[in-house]
């Protein structure tokens, strides 16, 4: 798999598409490597659900995924989880690097949804999707692991 495509999150990449307009990081040394390989495929599925930026920050309960206020948005991030799923089935991307703590990408924590900053084991919404359909998710503190998986 060593030039296989790999989806990797907008925010990660310094695009502003964070639930406060802001982006997560401008990208290692790696991810960009990937980008100039024309590897990666960048994506922020909140964005490509239909959700604007700046937004109300949600959280993950249960199956659900709400605002402070109660606000749904779990529609939204299904769509932007499917989405995700389309673009791994068409550029047989099967690996991804997502955001940390995020409800959509979020690989190995998410935050409990009482909006107090306590992180729980479990995962996004995007996250789930793509397992359930073959594709190995890795946050952003695992890079190198992701990378040495789509290089063998």
């Amino acid at each position: 798999m060593p030039d296989s495509k790999i989806l990797v999150s907008a925010c990660l990449m310094g695009k502003p598409v964070r639930y406060d307009g802001r982006y997560a990081s401008q990208g290692t040394e790696k991810l960009h490597l990937l980008q100039k390989q024309g590897r990666m495929v960048l994506l922020c599925p909140e964005v490509a659900g239909g959700l604007p930026t700046p937004r109300s920050p949600a959280e993950r309960i249960s199956d659900r995924i709400q605002d402070q206020t109660g606000k749904d948005f779990t529609d939204a991030f299904i769509r932007g989880a499917e989405k995700a799923l389309t673009m791994c089935q068409d550029h047989n991307i099967k690996i991804a690097i997502l955001k940390e703590g995020s409800p959509s990408c979020g690989s190995d924590f998410i935050y409990d949804g009482s909006f107090t900053g306590t992180k729980i084991n479990g995962s996004g919404i995007v996250t789930d999707l793509l397992r359930a359909n073959g594709v190995s998710v890795f946050s952003e503190h695992s890079i190198k692991y992701a990378l040495d998986l789509a290089n063998r």
